[in-house]
């Protein structure tokens, strides 16, 4: 499929999508960014430190920048979404009846939540709008490169996988951190500690992702009774302190996306 992508902001998350789209073999000829603080684009990328006053004929627009931003910005990028274009928005909080509002010419708006392994073809990829046909397979064909992509049937769930999928990582990363920190605590290298950590996560998440056993039931068979693992999961499971650690996490980041949607709609 061919297609012309103007990008407007490629901070981390949209030039982790560039990344990806460029790895997967798109032609960079095919990408326009609009950027005023971007170094350099990749090879072959046309970059731009504003919107042009004439609007460009490109077949998908990309709001990729920081969705505080997005009051302030939208003005300029409207002339560029036109009948024929396909929308998509990464940006957390910023609704479909608000980019609906700024953009109505838009011939499809597409929410989309990715995280920055888009970069290597490895985000989870939620996806909210109201593409039909044609217009849904380019969505679908622009997100292969970057992940497995999960099409949602509510758009209050965008909330929630903003916390899980585009804000998880960054839980994840924690998580090792604190693996790696505990165990140099306990007499391990540092340096050494974080090497195993990495290495373990890595195998173990490889390992979950091709399993047809469910995480629990892996982290079961890990666990022999009496064992080493059994006795470090009861910390963990005693009075549900990871979950309800997890859960309070995820409900803070969640109700942060929701704040940020009732500011974006004022």
């Amino acid at each position: 499929m061919t297609f012309s992508l103007l990008q407007f902001g490629c901070g981390n998350m949209g030039g982790a999508m560039l990344s990806g789209w460029l790895a997967a073999g798109f032609d960079p000829a095919a990408f326009i960014v609009v950027d005023p603080m971007l170094a350099e684009a990749p090879a072959g990328v046309q970059l731009l430190r504003e919107a042009p006053e004439g609007a460009l004929p490109a077949d998908v627009v990309l709001l990729g920048f920081k969705p505080q931003q997005f009051a302030a910005s939208a003005p300029a990028i409207a002339p560029h979404v036109g009948e024929g274009t396909l929308l998509l928005s990464i940006l957390a909080g910023v609704d479909i009846a608000t980019l609906r509002a700024a953009f109505p010419q838009a011939a499809a708006i597409v929410r989309v939540m990715p995280n920055l392994a888009a970069a290597i073809g490895k985000s989870p990829i939620a996806l909210y709008g109201a593409a039909e046909g044609a217009l849904r397979e380019r969505t679908e064909v622009l997100m292969a490169p970057l992940g497995p992509a999960e099409w949602l049937a509510e758009e209050g769930a965008m909330d929630i996988v903003t916390a899980l999928a585009g804000s998880g990582p960054a839980f994840v990363y924690r998580f090792i951190d604190a693996l790696a920190e505990g165990a140099a605590t306990l007499g391990l290298p540092r340096a050494q500690a974080d090497r195993l950590a990495l290495a373990m996560v890595e195998g173990a998440a490889a390992l979950a992702t091709s399993a047809s056993a469910a995480p629990g039931e892996l982290a079961r068979r890990v666990a022999s009774p009496g064992g080493t693992t059994e006795a470090g999961l009861k910390v963990l499971d005693a009075d549900q302190r990871l979950a309800a650690l997890i859960t309070a996490t995820l409900r803070a980041a969640r109700d942060r996306s929701a704040e940020l949607t009732e500011a974006a709609r004022k």
